[in-house]
């Protein structure tokens, strides 16, 4: 039954993630693997990056978090009051995934450490392993616009 909705929600985003455009609330991911989109909440100001996806009990499939920071940095997480298990996807400015963390655990205090970047993707956790997104995956988001994006709107 997983796997059946699982194909539905690939075979859906896939199609669609080709022949959108950029927008603010979506995020569109491609690699080896195939294409996906997300719809995201962004977060890019101090305190909404601090609150992130803590006390939430669940999120859609389709989903996500994009943390953006103004310039690359060393990134770090935690998942202090985070009730749901997430896979975190660290991106360099040029909207490529430098380093994926699978099924951070909920309410772990614990540094998870990503390297330097420009921004995190927060998605459900084993999302990333399910769907065979991967290191070197390119991310379209207007956030790498002002860069030198791999993937440009």
């Amino acid at each position: 039954m997983v796997r059946a909705a699982l194909a539905i929600f690939l075979s859906w985003v896939m199609s669609n993630a080709a022949f959108a455009t950029c927008r603010d609330d979506s995020v569109y991911l491609r690699g080896d693997w195939g294409q996906a989109r997300f719809s995201i909440e962004i977060t890019d100001t101090f305190a909404s990056q601090q609150l992130g996806l803590m006390n939430r009990q669940s999120m859609p499939l389709s989903s996500g978090m994009l943390f953006v920071y103004e310039s690359p940095r060393p990134l770090s997480f935690w998942m202090r009051n985070t009730l749901i298990p997430l896979d975190m996807l660290f991106i360099d400015s040029k909207g490529i995934v430098t380093h994926i963390h699978h099924m951070a655990k909920p309410l772990d205090e614990t540094p998870i450490v990503g390297g330097l970047g420009i921004a995190v993707l927060e998605i459900n956790g084993g999302l990333a392993k399910s769907m065979g997104i991967s290191v070197g995956t390119e991310l379209r988001h207007q956030s790498f616009e002002k860069g030198d994006p791999s993937w440009s709107c």
